[in-house]
């Protein structure tokens, strides 16, 4: 290091406190016919500095990034009785999440990628957040297939994907979540539409008892499953099954 340092005080034409880049170091020792070795050890050493470079502009743009990014508010809930009891729980959609990060990443230079992997009985998300400059680092999550509310195959797999992309985006950007004090009173209706999930399980329950969506969507006053509120998803659910009763 110190042979660079010594280089980079006598380069010529460079003022003596101006930082001098591995390419200028590179470019001198060939105009001056240096050998195939010390050309490569220049070359190695560009391609850290360039590295490192990418680095900390991609750390750069994640403390801007963050800075920006608001907690996700909770838009989806899950109620509903089985022979478990009561399940009900609060949760925030993939969508909600990328409605706020997307415009803040891309003002910064950043993207955000999943991509899959998978076995006989697992699947992997990878969330990728990659800087313009090149650096990018990965948030990686595996869960079995959800196999619960008589999913088949292809739902099962649907449904652990979307899991798993919520959550490693929250964890590779840190982002906080909260519920939505502000849109309804405590105690008011929750006017969120049911999950994906809710939306899969509907459609299984509805084949299941042999009921005929049409009917079923008029009945429960909406044009489509994705439109009935997630406060009228336990209803729903209990129309289906008094139609299993039905000889």
């Amino acid at each position: 290091m110190s042979a660079v340092i010594e280089r980079q005080q006598t380069l010529p034409g460079v003022p003596e406190q101006t930082a001098v880049t591995p390419m200028q170091l590179l470019q001198l020792a060939m105009s001056q016919g240096a050998d195939l070795d010390r050309l490569e050890k220049l070359m190695q050493l560009q391609e850290r500095w360039e590295a490192n470079q990418a680095r900390k502009a991609f750390e750069a743009a994640m403390a801007d990034a963050k800075a920006l990014i608001k907690p996700i508010v909770k838009n989806r809930e899950v109620d509903f009785t089985s022979a478990r009891g009561r399940t009900n729980y609060e949760y925030e959609d993939y969508a909600a999440i990328a409605e706020e990060v997307d415009p803040i990443l891309a003002r910064f230079g950043l993207n955000c990628r999943h991509r899959p992997k998978q076995d006989a009985k697992n699947l992997t998300i990878i969330c990728k957040i990659a800087h313009r400059d090149g650096h990018f680092e990965e948030t990686e999550l595996t869960a079995p297939y959800d196999e619960s509310g008589n999913k088949n195959a292809i739902q099962s797999i649907g449904s652990t994907a979307t899991y798993l992309q919520r959550y490693t985006l929250k964890l590779a950007l840190g982002i906080a979540v909260s519920k939505d004090t502000d849109g309804r009173k405590v105690g008011q209706a929750d006017d969120a539409f049911i999950s994906e999930k809710q939306v899969g399980d509907l459609e299984a329950l509805i084949t299941e008892v042999g009921a005929n969506k049409a009917n079923f969507l008029k009945v429960c006053k909406v044009e489509s499953l994705e439109a009935l509120p997630a406060s009228k998803y336990s209803e729903a659910v209990k129309r289906l099954e008094e139609k299993r009763k039905q000889p």
